[in-house]
């Protein structure tokens, strides 16, 4: 059961991430700009923008795959920076689990699924025993036959069956944070409502935060409490679900509000939109309004005024 008002297991402070390419001649890419949330026990929180936006930095800067260049990361109240040696960072990956776009990447092909989850076992859990009997129940919580996926290799199973068993990883772990990157991008749509219900129920059970990275607004609606648009390495809003959705006020939220077909509606071939139209929206936005930074512009609803 989770508390009504919890305090927050991951929060993020004003986080930047540039990244630098070249030898000679250094060149700069601003992925994440001063980018700050909260993520609370048993909420799903969807992370939605176009492809190159910043999202899957975020997610990998939470899983400790990157390293920030300005802001902080706190689990717990404690900056994760600041976690030092092997059992610390060991006790933080078990907590933090991440679940990525194409599951056979996660995967050795060369392993059964048995010895994936006795690895986990070797690593974070050595003391448990009785280790195949609380496999199959977790394997069982997550829609999935034990019998028929144990003994497998992971080109033997489907798309679907895979992301299953890296949900069940991180049910073993006792996960608190899951980053689910993409998450069935990959799969058929009779597959995808099975894994989203999943998480749902994964969230309402066990308390687990969820961090659902996409770029697909539907799917953003139809799981997640609350919902952050980012926009070129920003977040341009934020709030609850519904807020966003029923009363978007950032022009580029609004922009791709108007971008999703609707069956109602015959398509008009001269509506289009291009970056320069979207670019010139949003200057004459900011321009338009004297807050600054994200501001809250109704009950658990803010918006980026200003980019200064």
């Amino acid at each position: 059961m989770v508390e009504k008002n919890p305090e927050p297991v991951i929060r993020v402070e004003n986080l930047t991430k540039v990244f630098s390419s070249g030898v000679f001649f250094r060149q700069y890419t601003t992925a994440v700009q001063d980018v700050s949330f909260e993520m609370r026990p048993g909420t799903i929180l969807s992370l939605i923008g176009e492809s190159g936006s910043g999202k899957t930095t975020i997610g990998r800067l939470i899983l400790k795959l990157l390293r920030p260049t300005a802001g902080q990361i706190y689990f717990h109240g404690r900056e994760i920076s600041t976690l030092r040696g092997k059992a610390e960072l060991r006790e933080y990956y078990r907590r933090v689990q991440g679940v990525f776009q194409d599951p056979f990447s996660s995967f050795n092909p060369l392993f059964r699924v048995d010895r994936v989850f006795d690895m986990v076992y070797d690593v974070f859990l050595p003391a448990v025993k009785d280790r195949e009997a609380r496999t199959r129940e977790v394997l069982r919580s997550v829609n999935l036959n034990p019998d028929r996926v144990l003994h497998q290799f992971p080109h033997q199973l489907s798309g679907g069956q895979l992301q299953r068993l890296l949900i069940a990883r991180a049910l073993l772990l006792n996960a608190e944070i899951l980053v689910a990157d993409e998450l069935i991008s990959m799969l058929d749509a009779s597959t995808r409502m099975g894994i989203l219900n999943l998480l749902v129920d994964i969230c309402r059970d066990t308390g687990m935060s969820v961090l659902f990275i996409t770029h697909d607004l539907a799917l953003g609606y139809y799981i997640s409490d609350y919902t952050m648009i980012m926009h070129q390495g920003r977040l341009v809003e934020q709030g609850a679900t519904a807020e966003v959705y029923h009363n978007p006020i950032h022009p580029y939220t609004r922009m791709l509000f108007r971008s999703v077909p609707d069956i109602g509606q015959r398509w008009d071939p001269k509506e289009k939109f291009v970056p320069e139209q979207v670019s010139s929206e949003i200057a004459e936005f900011y321009a338009n309004n004297r807050g600054r930074g994200l501001m809250e512009v109704e009950t658990n609803h803010k918006v980026l005024m200003s980019i200064e």
